[in-house]
């Protein structure tokens, strides 16, 4: 290949400094084969919190597009009252919204709802399974909004702002909290359904923090991120010479110009790097009991929302601070 015609794309696939490759320095440095380490101070070490939690990690499921809540965990008994009738004149007066018909009828939950454990929480008979755990899960209904447009919505309910460019919930508490877990990134996405977040990779974005904090998207099989596995004909001396040499250069830009950027590209080829041997033993779900796979509907090598759910699982079980799963058909 003539030197004016590599690509980028070409360099990063066969050189040896893809993403798991330049990783390589962090590792050396601790078994010995390189120089110590005297890049930046590890941004995501982890914090002592302000007060002691009674949870250290998070997994946020975030299913969209899932049944109503009004038929799940929020009855309304006045809805069901006026089931089939027109709303009251008042209650749209001077109000006006996309899709809001003024001589549509209000139409009523369609299942029906009960008590459950000492809090009494009102369920629906959608909801057998979850029902048995009523004592163990808090039911929050105070917070509303009054965007129900899909991008708006995610974005406000995972960074609090319908405007791009805020942090989202996982960067805050690994902002806050660091991680306790050297091998796999602080906050990781899972992904599944027909397609994507409808508020895109902003609703696990860093915002306005360092990019350090954002989530990291994995996929359900195989390496989690592309790259991580070495190319072909890339042995140990060479990915040393390599990963040396762009962190030399990474750290000199850093000494000058003290962006923080810069650290956070030289703690993800390290992160890549131990990934490498983390990785593989995480995702292969085919260790775990036949009765735990089970439970979770999982199917060893077949990617689902349930595979997501066991592998998160795993993850805050070594260390990661927060998990968060979307589901959008």
């Amino acid at each position: 290949m003539k030197p004016k015609e590599i690509a980028r794309r070409w360099f990063l696939q066969q050189c040896g400094v893809g993403l798991g490759a330049v990783a390589l320095t962090s590792l050396l440095g601790e078994t010995g084969l390189a120089a110590p380490d005297t890049g930046p101070a590890d941004p995501l070490a982890p914090k002592k919190p302000p007060l002691v939690p009674k949870a250290k990690r998070v997994i946020f499921l975030f299913m969209a597009g899932a049944p109503s809540h009004l038929e799940l965990f929020d009855y309304k008994p006045q809805l069901a009252k006026f089931d089939g009738t027109l709303p009251p004149p008042d209650l749209l007066k001077g109000y006006r919204a996309a899709f809001i018909n003024p001589n549509s009828k209000l139409l009523g939950p369609k299942f029906k709802f009960a008590k459950y454990g000492q809090s009494g929480a009102e369920l629906s008979e959608l909801l057998p399974h979850l029902a048995k755990a009523a004592d163990n899960i808090a039911i929050v209904k105070s917070m509303v909004t009054d965007a129900f447009n899909h991008a708006p919505g995610q974005l406000l309910m995972n960074t609090g702002t319908m405007q791009f460019g805020r942090p989202s919930m996982g960067a805050w508490v690994t902002y806050g909290l660091g991680s306790e877990s050297k091998d796999l990134p602080a906050f990781v996405v899972f992904s599944s359904g027909k397609k994507g977040p409808s508020g895109g990779n902003s609703c696990w974005g860093s915002g306005f923090l360092p990019t350090v904090y954002q989530g990291v998207q994995f996929r359900s099989s195989g390496d989690p991120v592309l790259y991580l596995s070495n190319p072909p004909g890339v042995d140990e001396a060479l990915q040393r010479d390599t990963l040396n040499s762009i962190k030399s250069l990474n750290q000199v830009r850093l000494n000058v110009t003290g962006d923080p950027e810069i650290a956070t590209r030289i703690n993800s080829f390290e992160m890549a790097f131990r990934m490498q041997s983390s990785a593989p033993e995480l995702m292969d779900v085919s260790q775990e009991p036949k009765p735990i796979l089970e439970m979770y509907g999982a199917e060893p090598g077949k990617p689902s929302f349930a595979n997501n759910c066991l592998l998160a699982r795993r993850l805050v079980e070594r260390g990661v601070r927060f998990v968060q799963l979307y589901h959008e058909a």
